[in-house]
């Protein structure tokens, strides 16, 4: 045999190896050891990191659904089709008057990261339907006679628009987030059609692995919040192209200056107020290719100037070790450990609160719903549904999740479709929205009456001190008041 025929030989034979073994361990995997359960609540299980020079990958197949197939409801519940026929819906907004917004979007054009890593991203987006154009567009629906589906729906704008998704309305003004910058339109619910021109309120870092940007408004209608999730998973392509993300921003309609709200938060998508405190809380995507069981995605409450520790920590002092960016000093004495675990790589995106009037049942009237896209790097799949986290009156959550949207994954590696986005409709209905199956779902209980809005926390706050306290004295603390003993 020529020598060079025999080294072509060798080469091809190492060729194929390396080929049969990607695809061997991308079939086979690291299947997880624990349950989605046991990876949420207030007290996950943290496993021991297991660091992936390639992740465990399983896809699921999007198939649609059939004319008479629609997800499965918890008990007491029904679910219906309130739209169909949309073209990747994900964000929605219910504006005053009953009509629902809603954002046909996708991520922008090259938006995947160059070389072998963004040709896998593209690979993997194409085969669970997040592969197509964005259609940048808004739509409206319309259920004017209240019989739980849209009768009418227009297209109220298409200009303007880049990959849009956070949606918020106040005072005659809509705001609509791009992926790279906040827009205010002139806007009276109602009508049909978006016109005039938009005002640019503020930048923000376009694209990146995570490009949607979320937006809520106080309850005041003063502060408009925005989620911007990272350009990377663990800061691999350096800090500079994380500047502005991992971050939820403030930026205040009156003075229009913009200040940084919390940061380390990977990928904050859903923000919602808590009724019973008055505290924003947001749903977060966390790490990968720490193995299929680490790290849990979270639900958590949001301080202002809140430190969640992403890249480098997680779950408060959980370092991650292939940081390679030196990590701030003391970062871990005040990094923020999150309230409450969602389960491993399961993409929670949605966030609604029960604020009352909801028609659920009274087991569904205090707690946040969170609609959990579904995981891509995990075996067996997890997420693919919409749960519900209950409340306890002091305003935390309590339990496991519980179902209340289930059926989008058929049990044999293929999906009918992804929950992404909840709102509520004028009739106190749960609205999720299937981004790629292109349906909007409407979840409520037959015959339920207006659930009675969560009772607000009120607590007693310690009085200030008079008198200089002699630390070498024992105290003990009472009730809102501070009682002293002194030593015989």
């Amino acid at each position: 045999m020529k020598p060079i025929l025999r080294k072509l030989l060798i080469a091809l034979a190492v060729v194929v190896v390396v080929v049969g073994g990607f695809a061997f361990w991308v079939l086979r995997g690291d299947p997880a050891r624990h349950t989605p359960d046991e990876l949420s609540g207030k007290h996950p299980v943290l496993v021991e990191p297991k660091s992936e020079w390639i992740p465990s990958v399983s896809l699921a197949r999007t198939i649609g659904w059939g004319a008479n197939e629609a997800p499965k409801a918890a008990a007491g519940l029904t679910v219906s089709r309130f739209a169909e026929g949309l073209q990747h819906p994900r964000t929605m907004l219910t504006l005053s008057n009953g009509d629902v917004l809603v954002a046909e979007t996708g991520a922008p054009p090259n938006n995947a990261p160059p070389g072998v890593t963004g040709f896998f991203m593209r690979l993997f987006m194409g085969r669970v339907g997040a592969g197509e154009a964005s259609p940048n567009r808004i739509v409206l629906l319309r259920d004017a006679d209240g019989d739980g589906k849209a009768e009418s729906r227009f297209v109220l704008r298409e200009q303007d628009l880049a990959s849009p998704s956070g949606m918020a309305w106040a005072d005659g003004k809509l705001y609509v987030a791009n992926h790279d910058a906040i827009l205010a339109f002139d806007f009276v619910p109602g009508a049909t059609a978006l016109t005039g021109k938009p005002v640019k309120l503020m930048d923000l870092p376009g694209s990146g692995n995570h490009w949607m940007r979320n937006l809520t408004l106080s309850p005041d209608g003063k502060l408009l919040y925005v989620a911007v999730g990272s350009a990377s998973n663990i800061g691999e392509r350096g800090m500079d192209a994380e500047k502005g993300r991992a971050a939820i921003w403030e930026y205040d309609l009156a003075t229009r200056r913009a200040r940084q709200y919390a940061n380390g938060m990977r990928n904050p998508n859903g923000m919602a107020w808590n009724p019973s405190t008055g505290e924003l809380w947001a749903v977060v995507n966390e790490r990968d290719q720490l193995g299929p069981d680490l790290v849990p995605d979270y639900l958590t409450n949001v301080p202002v100037g809140a430190q969640y520790g992403w890249p480098w920590v997680y779950w408060k002092d959980k370092l991650d070790e292939r940081v390679e960016t030196y990590m701030p000093e003391y970062l871990t004495e005040y990094t923020r450990k999150p309230e409450y675990g969602l389960g491993a790589h399961v993409a929670p995106l949605g966030l609604l609160f029960a604020t009352g009037g909801q028609r659920l049942g009274e087991q569904f009237a205090n707690g946040a719903f969170i609609a959990r896209h579904g995981s891509w790097n995990r075996k067996p799949l997890a997420g693919y549904d919409v749960v519900f986290v209950r409340f306890d009156a002091n305003g935390n959550p309590q339990g496991l999740p519980v179902p209340l949207l289930t059926g989008f994954l058929t049990g044999k590696g293929d999906t009918h479709g992804r929950p992404t986005w909840l709102a509520w409709d004028k009739g106190g209905a749960l609205l999720v929205s299937d981004d790629t199956a292109g349906i909007i779902w409407r979840v409520i209980a037959p015959g339920a009456a207006p659930s009675a809005a969560p009772k607000p926390v009120v607590a007693d706050h310690m009085p200030p001190s008079k008198e200089l306290i002699d630390p070498t004295k024992p105290m003990t603390m009472e009730l809102g008041q501070i009682t002293e003993h002194r030593m015989p």
